[in-house]
């Protein structure tokens, strides 16, 4: 799977780069290995043969692969990085693969489990004959890349991102390029669910109905820890299904509190497909902003003419952190706030609105900075509001009005 691949392993540990380095050049890759971060940068940056693929250790000599990894994305495009971490170090692989690495694996793994995730990152590009379902960036195909692959597979497969970034999408996808795709797709939000029990294991629930088809759960850090073990005995084969499966950025630290169970995630992360935040990808977010405004526009009397170049170059600027869900809200708010016949900067982003002297009134700042950490916050706890709530130290309530008001609902 790995015949003719060139890696550079990124590892100072002498036991662990041995093992790794035999067991790559048994499967036919060509290694070049380095021990410090330094001596990898100038390799990694200066190739004298394409790289298919980085596996780096987090903690280095003289830096860190946070170090090594950055410093390579300030000047160019690195190739795809596989991290290897400690348990203490998944909260810092989990930020890296927000900022456009590849994925990460734990120690200790399994060899077999760490070949498999190696050949998604360095296999050739499908050839997509699927329109887009994230954006159209390198990053974006990238990720249906994956779908293509694991579509193929019959293992579980993990879907690790943010709000607002097309999981349900994702999952869909995976489904209908399978051979299920006859079969069933019978999706189960936990997010929305109050009796998560029933809609799983219940006589009429998913697990009961979803025959030889796919089980997409989302959500699924909201599932209670007793019937996580219930999941996990599914997962062992006893149901025929596929099953697809979506967290939010905050599943690890879940994991570490031991608020999530271990064995149930290490049975449905079989295969990952990490999904960037929008804000690395502009490029989509203009994208979907002009499919949306296609779609909504027409409806709106009078009808609007397009998006100003104006409009465009604001959203390439704005980091996106609701994710899609924050791009269509806003396209929303700004068809029904314009006055032109072009959308224009101030309908889609009324906070910047232009005045004296360029600087936002004190108000204006404490809004923008309450709603950035409300949007972190729902990050994290997995769009669980309660939860959420509880860490703002605020009610329940007054959350939900302040996501309302800045069109986060």
């Amino acid at each position: 799977m790995l015949e003719g691949r060139r890696i550079i392993l990124v590892e100072d540990d002498e036991i662990m780069g041995t093992s790794l380095l035999q067991r790559l050049e048994l499967e036919g890759a060509s290694v070049l290995w380095f021990k410090q971060m330094a001596r990898a940068l100038g390799a990694i940056r200066t190739p004298q043969k394409h790289i298919d693929a980085v596996i780096c250790d987090i903690a280095l000599p003289d830096g860190t692969g946070e170090d090594l990894f950055t410093t390579l994305c300030r000047t160019a495009t690195p190739p795809p990085f596989l991290f290897i971490t400690g348990q203490g170090g998944i909260e810092q692989a989990v930020r890296l693969i927000k900022s456009g690495a590849a994925d990460y694996i734990t120690k200790p793994f399994d060899m077999g489990v760490f070949l498999e995730r190696l050949s998604l990152l360095v296999s050739p590009g499908d050839t997509l004959d699927f329109p887009p379902v994230l954006g159209v960036s390198s990053a974006a195909r990238r990720v249906e890349e994956l779908i293509a692959r694991v579509a193929r597979r019959a293992e579980p497969v993990l879907i690790r991102g943010g709000p607002g970034l097309g999981k349900d999408l994702i999952a869909r996808c995976i489904h209908d390029l399978s051979d299920r795709r006859a079969a069933p797709f019978v999706p189960v939000n936990l997010a929305r669910e109050g009796d998560p029990e029933g809609a799983l294991f219940g006589a009429d629930g998913a697990v009961a109905t979803v025959a030889d088809g796919t089980l997409f759960i989302n959500a699924i850090s909201r599932l209670p820890l007793p019937l996580q073990n219930r999941l996990a005995e599914c997962l062992d084969g006893r149901v025929p299904a596929r099953f697809v499966i979506a967290c939010g950025n905050g599943l690890d630290s879940l994991i570490e509190t031991g608020a999530f169970s271990t064995e149930l995630f290490y049975r449905m992360a079989q295969m990952e497909i990490p999904v960037p935040p929008l804000g690395t990808r502009t490029e989509d977010a203009v994208w979907l902003l002009e499919r949306l405004f296609q779609n909504f526009a027409p409806t709106r009397a009078p009808a609007l003419a397009g998006l100003s170049a104006l409009c465009l170059e604001a959203a390439r600027d704005h980091d996106w952190p609701g994710g899609g869900r924050e791009v269509r809200a806003r396209l929303l708010r700004g068809l029904g706030l314009a006055s032109g016949d072009v959308l224009q900067p101030a309908d889609l982003f009324p906070e910047r609105q232009a005045r004296p002297g360029g600087i936002e009134t004190l108000a204006e700042a404490r809004e923008r900075a309450e709603r950035a950490q409300i949007i972190a916050t729902l990050d994290q706890t997995d769009g669980q509001i309660g939860e959420a709530a509880r860490r703002l130290r605020i009610a329940r309530t007054t959350l939900w009005e302040k996501m309302q008001k800045y069109g986060l609902s």
